[in-house]
């Protein structure tokens, strides 16, 4: 069983180009909604999905950026695991450093473009300048091309993620897993897909042509979204948060997992 896992992710986030709701918190903007989402569903799918508690911090360093721009929390799970979450999308150190210089999306990565997101912005003069060159950039905007997801050579993922149990600890890579047990070191290199976010384009499918009912329902999406408010809340209060609406992971989405 799972005891304890590590996750941590350092990016540009907060200096791409923002809509001005994402940079406002009560509209749903900052790295606790908009990015701690996919972090607390990693390690609530891992760790069983039932979080008991939520202590965290919260960190606004940029008053151009009005939000939280980084978070660090602690999660206790119903089994007696538990998780540390660390996040920062300001644009300084990126951990994609520790996943063999590979993008989130599976592409290689160059530190030649250092520093490029805050220039960029340094030329935008208004908010509603910088919505535009979001919306241009999007799905469907006139800056979007489809050659930007062509098939990665590495696995997709959200930063670097240790697990432990009490047999092995086994990290995540850029080209699959690394398992460390009692007697050995053992690299498991898994297959890459040959679609973009296939994970979640075959949920979808499944539940929609095929009655599969799918990990990601409003439930599991309620319980999610609990723990990333028990977030802004901890970090507000300097309390602990307790929840009530967590769900298990279903144990057919665990075994069915790629």
């Amino acid at each position: 069983p799972v005891g304890m896992i590590n996750a941590i992710n350092y990016t540009d986030f907060l200096y791409r180009p923002r809509r001005s709701d994402e940079l406002n918190t009560a509209l749903g903007g900052g790295v606790v909604l908009s990015q701690g989402a996919h972090q607390v569903d990693i390690v609530r799918l891992l760790a069983g999905g039932m979080v008991s508690t939520v202590q965290a911090s919260t960190a606004n360093w940029d008053a151009k950026r009005p939000t939280e721009g980084a978070y660090g929390a602690l999660l206790r799970f119903e089994n007696g695991a538990f998780a540390t979450l660390t996040y920062s999308g300001y644009a300084h150190y990126d951990s994609d450093e520790l996943m063999d210089n590979v993008s989130e999306m599976g592409y290689d990565k160059s530190s030649a473009g250092y520093g490029a997101r805050r220039a960029a912005l340094a030329h935008v003069a208004s908010p509603d300048e910088e919505a535009t060159l979001k919306q241009n950039s999007v799905f469907g905007g006139p800056n979007f091309s489809l050659q930007q997801f062509d098939v990665a050579p590495w696995h997709q993922h959200f930063g670097p993620l240790i697990v432990s149990a009490a047999g092995a600890d086994i990290r995540l890579t850029a080209s699959g897993l690394v398992i460390y047990d009692d007697t050995q070191r053992i690299v498991e290199t898994l297959k890459t897909s040959s679609i973009p976010r296939v994970e979640v384009i075959d949920e979808v499918w499944a539940a929609l042509r095929n009655g599969v009912a799918p990990l990601h329902d409003a439930r599991w999406a309620r319980a999610t979204t609990e723990v990333c408010l028990a977030i802004l809340e901890s970090a507000s209060t300097g309390q602990q948060q307790h929840l009530q609406f967590q769900v298990p992971t279903p144990a057919s989405s665990v075994n069915n997992l790629p």
